[in-house]
This record gives C-alpha cells, structure tokens and sequence, in this order.
C-alpha cells in the first residue's frame, strides 16, 4: 500500500505535512495498555489464538449496485472456511465486523467434520468489542483434524472506503456505481467472516454474482461467467480461480461496467478503467510501464511472477494512493492513468513509481509476508525503496533513484527528528488494535524504511544485498516471517561471498537502526580528525521519554572524500573516534554521506564549512548534486537545532544565483519554506521575498530562454521540475512580467475554455498563481473546470488551485464544501482543507473550521475519509505564537471526549511543534532579520 501526493511546491508545506503525520505513534501506548486489565477470556482479546489453521475460503459475494426498498445499498453472500486443529479446543474465534450473520436454526453458523465426529454448536454470538464471531462447542476439536463452518450473511454497501465499498462516478451524463474493496489492513473481516490476521493464510476460492451487463474482477482470473436467475432476479455468475496461499488482507473484488487495454507476453496484464478513460488512451502509459518493471522484479528477486494474470484497476474513490492485492492492483484514478495532454512530467513518475511500488509488493510482502504488523515497516519500506529500481528499469532517462533523497531521506529526517518519533519495529504484543495497526503505515514506515534498506543495499554492496534477499524469498515463499530472518539471510550472503567491510554482523549493525527511533547527527572535525555521533533532535530542549537499549548511538557506515580525492568508506561505531585519514590542510575539503547513502545528518567544523562554501561559488559542479542538496537540508536543520548559527544555514544559499539543477533548488526552497511559515506578516518576510527575487531571477531567465519564453519544455526530467520551480517562485517573488505572463495564460483559457494550451507541467503553477492573483470571476471558472473535469490528474490540480484564492469570502464557502461529498469526495477533503490552511490567508480560518466541525467530521466521516492525523499536522503546521498554542490546549481539552483517532499523536507533535517554533522564532528572527537586510 502506498501513500501519494501531489504536486510541488504551492502545496510542498501539505505535501510535506501530510507525509510527516500519516500519525507517528508515542510512547503512551505502553502506559495505556500495561495498565488495562487482563482479558477473562478468549473472546475479550485482540489476537486469533493459535489453534485453528485455515486451509480454504470458499465465498460468494452479491453486491448490489442499485439501492434497495428502503434507499441502501447492500450486498449479501455466504462463506465456507475449511480449517484444521492443532490442539483440541471447543471454541472457533472468527473476525466478523458489521455483517448481519443469517440464522442457521438456533445458530449464526454450521459446523461439519470432515473426517469423524461433529462437534455440537452450544452458542454462536458476534461480539462487537474485538469484532469476533464466536462459536462455542459442546464437544472439542480433535487435534489434526479438518473442519468446515459456514456462514450466510449481508453488510451494507457504504462508501466509506473500507471493506466491500461503494464508489460512484457519471460518465456521459449517467451516474455510474462501483463496487469495490480495501481489505488492508483489518477490513477483510467487514467482507466475510475470515481468519483476518497476515499470518493465518488460506486460499480464497471467490464466486461473484453481478448485474447483467457488468465485469467483476478479483485476485484469480475469471472463469467463463454464466446468466442465471436468483430470487427472481437475472444476475450474471462469475466464478474465479483460486489464489494461492495469502492472507486475508490481500482479497480483492471489483464490480463494474469498466473496459481495459491489455497485452499478453508471459504475464496477461490489463489496465482497467472507465470506459471514457480507456478509449481515451489514458491506460496506455501504465500499460506499457507495468511489462517492464514485471519484468525487472522477476530477475530482480529471481522467482517468477506468482500469479496467472496482473490486473490494474483506477477508482474514483479511493482513500490510500493504491493498494497491492495480488493480482488486482487498486489504484485512484489520478495515479493510474495517465493522458499526456492534461499530465504533467510528475504526474508521469509518479504513475511509475506507484506501480513498481505496487508489482514490488507481489513478491515481498505478498509471496512472503511479515507476520505481524509491528515490522510493516519492512513490508512498506522495501517496496518503497526497491519502487525507483523498478521505475527506473522502465525509464532510464530519468535518473529517478536520485529523487529518494528529497522524497523520502529529507522528508522522513523531518518526523524522525521529534522526541515524539518512534522505531521502526515494534515489541508484537504492543501492536493489536486495529487503529494502532493503521496508525503504523506512517513516513516512518516508509521513508525511513526506505531509507536503511538504500543503506544497508549500500554497504554490503547490491550483489551481496541481491543475493541474500533472493534466499530469504525463496525459503519463505507462501509463508510468514519476521525482520531477522532477512538479516540472517544477508549475514549468510555475506559470509558466502566474505565481505570483510563490516565491522560486525548485519543484525548488530541493524537492530541499532531499526530497534530504536530518531538517527544520528555526525560531526567532523578536519582540524583533528575527530568524528563523533549525538542523537539528533531538531528541538535540543524536548525531552526523550523512549527508552533505547543502545543508549541512542549507531553503527554509522561514513562515505567520505576530499576535494581531491574518490569517495571511501570508514565506520563509527563509538560515541567519538579518531580519525586523523580525515584531516584536511590548506584550502583542502572533506565531504562526508557522499549521495546520503547513509541515514545520518553531518556537520563539521567552521573551517571546513567555509572551505565547502568557497567551493560552491567557485565551481558548485565539482560537488555531487546530491551532496550539494544535502548540505542546503543539513545546514538548514542543524541550524534549527541550534548546532550551528542559522547564517551558516542562509550562506549555503548564496551560490544559488549559479545554480541550475533541480535538487538543491528544491531542498532550498522545502528548508526557506519553514521560514516562510514562521515569519509570515512579519517586515522579515518581505526581506526573505527581496532576497529570494534576486536569487530566483537568473534561474527564471535561463528558463525563459531555453524553453523560447515558454513556448516549449525543457528535455530533462529533473529539468523540467525546475522549470516549475522556477516560474512559481519568481510569480510568488515578483519577478518582472511573471505574473503577467501566467494570468494571460489562464484569461485566455477562460476565454476558451476548451482550448487549454497551458502545458501540462505549468499548470498547477499557473492556476494558483492565476486565481491567487484574480478575483471571483478566476476562482469560479477554477470551480466550473474542476467540476467538469473528467480526469482526475485535473481535477487534483484545480482542487489544489481553488484554496490559492486571497479571497476569504471563497475560502469559506471552499471549506464548507468538504462536509458535502456531492462538491468534494471524502477521499479529497483532507486535502482542500490542508491546501485552505498553507495559504496565509486561510489559515486561521481552516484551524477555526476544523475546531468547529471536529466531532461532525470524526463522527459521521470516519478514518476512511479523513486522515485526521494529516489534518491537525497540515492547519497547525504554521503555528508559532502563544496564543496558537493556547488554542491548541484548547482543542485537546475540549475534544478530549470525542477522541481524536489517528490524529492523538499528530495532536501531541502539534503542541510539541508550536512549543518549540514559539522559541525557535524568538531565539532567531533577528538574527534571520540582519541576515536578509545584508544580502538583498
């Protein structure tokens, strides 16, 4: 499953937000839990006792695409699960959450033996608390023997984007009903009662009935679909083949009357959408992405794709930004498909990297899976790592590898660095309710998952990594395992191939980076050669209350170079060390994390900071783009942490009037953000404005004449990003005729409004940009358009568009718009809400919005629709004066009773943010304010 986001930088504080509080979990939960008290009996816990394996799921699943008598949609179905005993036992325990279970006599179940004696059924009940279905017997199961208990049931069609859900478009005029389903990660169990826990797998055997005139899809490929009449009602019988051996969470179901594009080489692969879409060509481009990278991952992991066909399905509504059943690939329509008239280049990489992201997940964590959500980390972290290896097998000429540093290595130093982050693997028995287990898939998660497996693939060299993780698949295929099993997998890869640059073994090296939050900040001294590490925390006055066993200190692997010299390898293993090989002399350099393979922040002493900084104004290049980035973030965050003076972080921007490439560009422009944040209506913005102008205007020019003002796109990938960057700052600064030229762009649209010769790569810019600078007349048009548009990549860039607006009459009636689906869809209203708060002139009123409207929207929305942790994270983002943290006090004591869901944490990192900011902005706006005054 994966997380997306949108475009840059209007919305690079949401996107950034957003990434940074899909909700980090805190130490609280120790408390809560080892307080509760002990369950009194099977039924009153979390957790499936280890008794009963299933062996086969044989379901039939009727979901009905029109309302009922009474105006609900519904769906009804029965399930058999055949399973064996491992021990006697007279109870069954299945998952069953808001289904209504038909009464079989006296009972909601049937029980048959399939070899001896049945057991009697003495009481059957739903016990809502743990979302059980609970069979007690008379008799006992007898270990070893095989069983079958079935089940009729019927659950409402909701569309609340969790389990077998309903999701509605119109096409052609006509509105259209979906059925669909996300299972992941607890919701299989509001389908059919099921065994719904990663480790308990079975085959599923799925028969589908459907309305006359519709496809249903799911994980097998379907057999010949047959009409039949049922209940008086003509139907259409789909059967499927069965899956392999998987857990519950992988089940997929699709009902709709979608068309697709396929090709058939070894693998059938089918992109399917709505019909519009498909004719439209918008699937072509995943179709021709998927054979490639299906392709790089089967000699990548070197087994076999699993699976007799590969289905990719684009959904109107959508929560998450896809989801990897295998087999049946759920994405939002905007990731998915891909119309090279109305998409921009990111909109192209980004359809790339989600499915490699996805097909990754058909081997790890699919094939082989974790078993239990405490390390989803690895599951999520490696298929995002492993996503730009598979999208850049497909498209070489991106050099997308390099874009993990700024889109998840950056990102996730961001959350990580709060005394409120977490490890990346959790004790199991801290992990067992279904909201702690959503609350996991965070950046952590992710980005920091992501960014150890980039370093430990680092320094035991890719063979070496390739060779371990391809014994590990290969053991566990069809089963379960734990994050040691793949570090003994590597340990025996290294001892196979006698690597001999470790210090000590893969476990020991890992467990410091896995078993313990944050990450450290190196620190080199040239003139000695001392290196030392220290826990880095971007606040150096919050309080750690997580316990670590290894004291916060890492086993660091440090690629280094000076500046005439090739890059090595050294390790830290102690708080300090010795190093005199890193001594420097002269006007000599040293540069250490060389492209941050490492997880790590660095710094060093004044001299050498100098020495880099004479560097880049001399000749920036002879310095790795990577690394040019690097020091522009670490600068900037060591800054923050008061580590250094912020005027070292402010100098590392002065070669920018030099500088052309994308990435340090945009990890300058994600760290001036921060201070945008903090110093908005202050006389120190409008120097940063002034500063940033005169820095942004050689780069708007350059632009200006490669492109032949405007009239085409640069070549490059990375290029043409920084094309964007390049337009929207300097309209934001005020650069002369920017503005001018992007509101003709957009009044000549409106003039023809079927005739949008705006390039695709601009036009987020260039509508915010537009309607900020317009009037009411700009913001209704941005409206029409984003209601009649018919591809969701549109329809996402007017969305972010319309929250730009200066008008606070429009952002009102804008974020009123969120509690009504029929305006906005409950997968998009976090995300107007959050856009709303980043511009300075929404911001207080999207806070007072969401202060106003909380217990509707946690109430009647739900988790499915908002991602509450995103929301606090995103309107609070900007809060540095007392009165905003008062405010935020406030709301916690208010709401306390209502509850906050996956937004708790997000909530305490708000406080623990304003608290800090609230310091930050008084310990250095001055000396910020003297800065700027200098250099502009």
């Amino acid at each position: 499953m994966v997380f997306c986001c949108g475009c840059k930088k209007f919305w690079v504080m949401l996107v950034v937000m957003a990434l940074v509080c899909v909700a980090t979990i805190v130490g609280l939960w120790v408390y809560q839990f080892a307080t509760s008290p002990p369950p009194t009996s099977p039924w009153d816990r979390y957790r499936l006792p280890d008794v009963l394996v299933p062996e086969l799921y044989d379901v039939m699943l009727w979901p009905r695409l029109d309302p009922d008598a009474n105006g609900d949609y519904v769906f009804t179905g029965n399930s058999s699960v055949r399973f064996r005993a491992l021990r006697d036992t007279n109870l069954i325990l299945l998952h069953c959450k808001q289904l209504e279970l038909a009464p079989m006599g006296d009972h909601l179940a049937r029980l048959t033996a399939l070899s001896g004696t049945t057991p009697l059924i003495r009481k059957t009940w739903l016990h809502i608390p743990m979302q059980y279905l609970v069979v007690q017997l008379n008799g006992a199961l007898k270990a070893g023997q095989d069983y079958e208990l079935y089940t009729e049931f019927r659950g409402k069609l909701l569309d609340d984007l969790e389990g077998l859900y309903r999701s509605e478009y119109y096409e052609d005029g006509v509105r259209k009903v979906v059925a669909t389903s996300q299972m992941h990660p607890t919701h299989a169990r509001k389908t059919f009662p099921c065994f719904d826990e990663p480790a308990i797998k079975a085959a599923i055997q799925l028969t589908v009935l459907h309305k006359p005139g519709t496809v249903a899809l799911s994980n097998g490929k379907e057999f010949a679909s047959v009409n039949i009449v049922v209940d008086g009602q003509a139907v259409t019988k789909t059967p499927f083949e069965a899956t392999p051996k998987m857990s519950t969470y992988l089940l997929a179901l699709v009902v709709s009357d979608y068309d697709y594009v396929s090709q058939n080489d070894s693998t059938e692969i089918r992109i399917w959408a709505r019909k519009s879409a498909i004719s439209a060509g918008h699937g072509n481009y995943a179709l021709s992405v998927t054979g490639p990278v299906l392709n790089f991952f089967e000699k990548y992991y070197n087994i076999p794709y699993p699976l007799s066909k590969s289905d990719q399905i684009a959904l109107p509504d959508f929560y998450f930004g896809a989801m990897e059943n295998w087999g049946l690939v759920t994405y939002r329509e905007a990731n998915l498909l891909y119309d090279p008239v109305v998409s921009s280049n990111r909109n192209k990489e980004t359809t790339a990297t989600i499915i490699a992201h996805e097909l990754a997940h058909m081997w790890f964590g699919n094939l082989v899976t974790l078993k239990w959500w405490n390390e989803v980390w690895l599951n999520e972290g490696f298929a995002s790592y492993v996503s730009y290896l598979g999208a850049d097998s497909a498209e070489p000429d991106w050099n997308v590898k390099d874009l993990i540093v700024l889109d998840d290595v950056h990102r996730v130093f961001a959350v990580d660095a709060l005394a409120s982050s977490h490890p990346l693997s959790f004790d199991e028995d801290d992990i067992y309710k279904p909201e702690q287990i959503t609350e996991l898939f965070d950046t952590i998660s992710y980005s920091k998952g992501a960014s150890v497996l980039r370093m430990l693939s680092d320094f035991l060299t890719e063979p070496v990594f390739l060779q371990g993780l391809k014994t590990y698949l290969s053991a566990f295929a069809y089963s379960n395992t734990e994050s040691k099993d793949l570090w003994d997998h590597l340990q025996a890869a290294v001892e196979k191939t006698g690597t001999t640059s470790l210090p000590t073994k893969v476990h020991d090296i890992m467990n410091r980076w896995v078993l313990q939050m944050g990450f450290p900040v190196v620190s080199i001294d040239t003139a000695t050669g001392t290196v030392s590490q220290q826990h880095f925390l971007l606040d150096p006055d919050a309080v750690v209350d997580r316990p670590s066993d290894f004291n916060y200190q890492w086993i660091i692997p440090i690629r280094w170079m000076k500046s005439e010299g090739n890059s090595k390898l050294s390790w830290l293993l102690e708080k300090h060390a010795d190093r005199s090989e890193m001594q420097t002399s002269g006007e000599q350099w040293l540069l250490a994390n060389i492209n941050v393979t490492g997880y790590y922040r660095v710094n060093y002493d004044a001299a050498n900071w100098d020495r880099i900084m004479a560097q880049l104004h001399t000749d920036h290049q002879v310095i790795p783009v990577i690394n040019r980035a690097q020091l522009v973030d670490d600068a900037f965050n060591l800054a923050r942490a008061k580590i250094i003076p912020m005027s070292v972080a402010l100098n590392t921007t002065t070669y920018l009037i030099h500088e052309r490439d994308y990435m340090p560009w945009e990890s300058t422009l994600d760290n001036l953000d921060y201070l945008y944040l903090m110093f908005d209506g202050s006389d120190t913005y409008e120097l940063m404005q002034g500063y940033l102008k005169k820095q942004v205007a050689p780069l708007y020019a350059y632009f200006k004449n490669i492109t032949s003002n405007w009239s085409k796109v640069p070549d490059g990938h990375t290029e043409q990003y920084n094309q964007v960057n390049a337009l929207r700052v300097a309209c934001s600064t005020g650069v002369d005729d920017c503005q001018k030229v992007t509101s003709a762009w957009y009044t000549e649209w409106m003039a023809q409004p079927h005739n949008n010769m705006i390039h695709p790569n601009l036009r987020a810019t260039v509508y915010c940009s537009a309607i900020g600078s317009g009037g009411e007349e700009e913001w209704n048009f941005g409206w029409r358009m984003f209601k009649n548009a018919s591809i969701a990549i549109e329809a996402n860039k007017l969305m972010a568009a319309l929250a730009c607006t200066n008008n606070t009459t429009l952002l009102n009636r804008y974020l009123n718009y969120t509690l009504k689906p029929d305006e906005i869809r409950k997968q998009d209203a976090t995300t107007v809400i959050v856009s709303v708060a980043s511009n300075v002139k929404g911001q207080a009123l999207a806070w007072d919005f969401v202060r106003a409207n909380w217990k509707y929207m946690f109430t009647e929305y739900g988790v499915g629709s908002f991602s509450f942790a995103s929301l606090i994270s995103g309107v609070t983002a900007s809060f540095s004066t007392e009165e905003e943290f008062d405010q935020l006090v406030e709301f916690k004591e208010e709401n306390s009773d209502i509850g906050f869901g996956s937004g708790t944490t997000a909530l305490m990192q708000a406080i623990e943010r304003t608290r800090a900011n609230i310091r930050w902005v008084a310990e250095n706006q001055e000396e910020i304010r003297d800065w700027f005054i200098q250099h502009t």
